[in-house]
């Protein structure tokens, strides 16, 4: 314990990096809970906290223990106020066909159709304060012309409540939706009906809105296809109308971060701005002998990547890369190093603080992940690389420089890639050496070109040149993710794994003395855990009506052809699984299932689970299984040990199971969630009210 507490006192300098990491972890601790605290919780918490940190602030080894209660309870009360906050109202069932009535807020366009976003939301049959703050619709048939951001529009929709996982664990869109303040999605039959325009001296943010809408219409028909969805994607970070096929050859090959605006594009316009307005002011002598070119041109650079984040849509990545871009060019301005992880635990810091709840998300992980690592790497080998020596020399270290970011960034990404895709792109170096380049050199410096040229009209040379790299990019992403093994499909990391990586991680990171290899046992660890992990046997969807089992060669077998292809695709990708495999027929007899007209018996390690879809099978199987899963309600007593009927699923959401010697154990999507605000409960079976299909006497 002395030695760990001389360590500390060494990194005495480094103690506010891990502030953020304090910080996420009283938010994970807020959503872990399986209910709502108390309002005034965090804030009590956070302010006792600090006021300990005040009275022992002279000493060293209390404050470093205050501090660390800090960030937690801070994280905490951010993120509980951020709850408090947050705009939607509950919206408890299907409704439609029906009318409803909105402003469009943001209209994105899709492969067939578009999609829009309202606000100022009407549906028929809802009472005006049960409305949704804002609502999504799918339109696939608007046969007019597609509105624009401001005008008032009136569709026949069919508008749900935002859906839960379909697996304990699994991605949660509700909790999602919640904090943007979504509160239904849905569909639109048909077309719909522009009943009003709003005035052009609107909001700045539908100003907003509408410039992007307009710059993606003119890429497109300048770009048609995918490549044009490409761009508009790099260029408004709208990336709907990107066909699938591309995005699962940009996902295969390592590739699809470049279509999601984050710290590469943010650092390469900032860098092209900083050269030209740098370039420009020393070609005016009298000005570059009385102005500071660097300072101006940093302070350019600064406004104009503060567009593009506004431009892109300000996803978290963005963010995150903003923040450092612009604390680098605050800190060119000032005569100060740009390079430091002390930029990153501010943006990290600043993030956690305004969206607590992104957190949770891929996208900051992923994003966070890969540039901790790297500034990490940088710091060792910093004082290492000897300058280089002529154009060689400079080529040299370029190519050494992106072969090192690609294989750190893929090894510092592979726990969250895994944790929330079940997948790796194994050829993911290849395919960057050749891209990031590309994206450099002419992309991203032809992108930045049609922005200015756009508003004079003359966008259609560098909308070319863009279009020819984004052609080349997927010709590679395609090659790349057909070569054998490009991708490996591997089974849901536990959380528990997950968390020993992403601390061991962070650990050696961070920190730079001796201790720092401790992180090296925890990632270990993690891997060791995620190793032994045996996922589920058996899967049921919330309506009953989707079965997955696992059969004895470990691969799942689906009991439906046609049904949700997200649940069903979510179950396979959560097993490592990528081909769909069909259920035994009625009559089938198999090692591990056995059907007939009215259910199914699956068998592993000596135990019989009865999977009842007919309830004139449940006098036997109760009597019989060591567990009954019934599609249909129990309404009889049953002796079997455990007992999930139609009645648990629509309560508790989707269900898996374990089977082997010891017994049989379930979970289920409730008993992750919790009671939560974003958690929309079903009426009590007391109350009268049953699921869809199966009224109680």
């Amino acid at each position: 314990m002395a030695w760990l507490a001389e360590q500390a006192a060494r990194e005495r300098d480094r103690w506010p990096l891990a502030f953020p990491a304090g910080m996420a972890a009283g938010i994970g601790g807020y959503f872990a809970l399986p209910f709502e605290p108390a309002p005034w919780l965090g804030a009590v918490a956070a302010g006792s906290a600090l006021a300990a940190l005040v009275a022992v602030r002279r000493r060293p080894r209390a404050a470093l223990l205050a501090l660390a209660i800090v960030a937690p309870t801070l994280g905490f009360a951010v993120v509980q106020v951020r709850t408090l906050v947050a705009p939607t109202a509950a919206y408890l069932d299907t409704r439609g066909p029906a009318d409803v009535t909105g402003r469009v807020i943001a209209v994105e366009r899709r492969t067939a159709g578009v999609r829009l976003l309202l606000d100022r939301v009407t549906i028929e049959g809802i009472a005006e304060d049960r409305a949704p703050a804002r609502v999504r619709l799918v339109a696939q048939g608007w046969k007019t012309a597609a509105p624009r951001p401001g005008d008032r529009v009136r569709v026949l929709a069919e508008v749900r409540s935002p859906t839960g996982p379909v697996a304990p664990g699994a991605y949660d869109f509700a909790r999602e939706a919640f904090f943007e303040g979504l509160g239904g999605v849905g569909f639109v039959y048909g077309g719909g009906t522009i009943i009003d325009h709003e005035e052009a001296g609107s909001a700045w943010a539908l100003r907003l809105a509408r410039l992007r809408d307009t710059i993606a219409t003119r890429v497109m028909s300048s770009l048609p296809g995918a490549t044009g969805a490409m761009a508009v994607a790099l260029l408004t970070g709208e990336r709907q109308a990107i066909p699938e096929p591309v995005n699962q050859a940009m996902r295969d090959s390592g590739l699809f971060h470049l279509l999601s605006i984050s710290g590469l594009h943010l650092a390469l316009i900032a860098g092209l701005i900083f050269f030209v307005v740098r370039a420009a002011i020393a070609a005016i002598e009298p000005v570059a002998l009385r102005w500071q070119s660097k300072k101006i041109a940093a302070m350019a650079a600064l406004l104009g990547t503060a567009f593009y984040l506004m431009l892109s849509g300000a996803a978290v990545p963005t963010q995150r890369s903003f923040l450092m871009t612009g604390l680098a060019l605050v800190a060119v301005m000032l005569d100060r190093s740009p390079f430091s992880m002390r930029l990153i635990a501010f943006a990290a810091t600043a993030v956690l603080l305004m969206v607590p709840e992104s957190l949770l998300g891929a996208s900051f992980q992923l994003s966070f992940a890969a540039v901790i690592a790297l500034i990490a790497v940088a710091e060792e080998i910093r004082d290492r690389v000897t300058r280089p020596a002529g154009p060689a020399g400079h080529v040299g270290v370029y190519l050494g420089g992106l072969l090192v970011t690609a294989i750190v960034a893929g090894l510092a990404t592979a726990p969250a890639t895994v944790f929330h895709f079940n997948r790796l792109a194994l050829y993911g170096v290849i395919a960057n050496f050749v891209a990031v380049p590309l994206t450099g050199f002419v992309i991203m410096p032809a992108a930045l070109a049609t922005l200015l040229l756009m508003p004079l009209g003359w966008e259609a040379v560098p909308l070319w040149a863009m279009g020819r790299g984004l052609v080349l990019i997927l010709i590679v992403a395609e090659w790349v993710a057909d070569l054998p093994g490009a991708v490996v499909a591997l089974p849901a990391l536990p959380f528990a794994a997950y968390l020993l990586m992403v601390g061991g991680g962070l650990w050696l990171c961070l920190w730079r003395r001796v201790w720092r290899w401790g992180g090296l046992a925890a990632l270990a660890a993690g891997i060791v855990v995620g190793l032994l992990h045996d996922g589920p046997d058996l899967f049921v969807s919330e309506d009953g009506k989707l079965i997955a089992a696992k059969r004895t060669d470990g691969l799942l077998a689906i009991n439906r052809d046609r049904a949700s292809r997200r649940t069903a695709d979510t179950w396979l990708r959560q097993s490592g699984q990528t081909a769909w495999i069909p259920w035994p027929g009625d009559g089938a007899i198999e090692p591990w299932l056995a059907c007939d007209s009215l259910g199914c018996l699956y068998r592993k390690a000596g135990r019989v689970v009865a999977v009842v879809t007919d309830a004139r099978a449940l006098a036997e199987d109760c009597a019989t299984a060591d567990a009954v899963l019934a599609t249909v309600p129990v309404r009889v007593p049953c002796a079997a040990p455990v007992v999930i009927d139609r009645f648990d699923l629509w309560r508790r959401g989707a269900h898996v199971v374990w089977v082997d010697a010891d017994g049989v154990t379930f979970a289920s999507v409730a008993d992750v969630r919790g009671s939560r605000p974003w958690v929309v409960e079903p009426v009590s079976r007391t109350a009268g009210t049953a699921p869809p299909g199966d009224p109680e006497p």
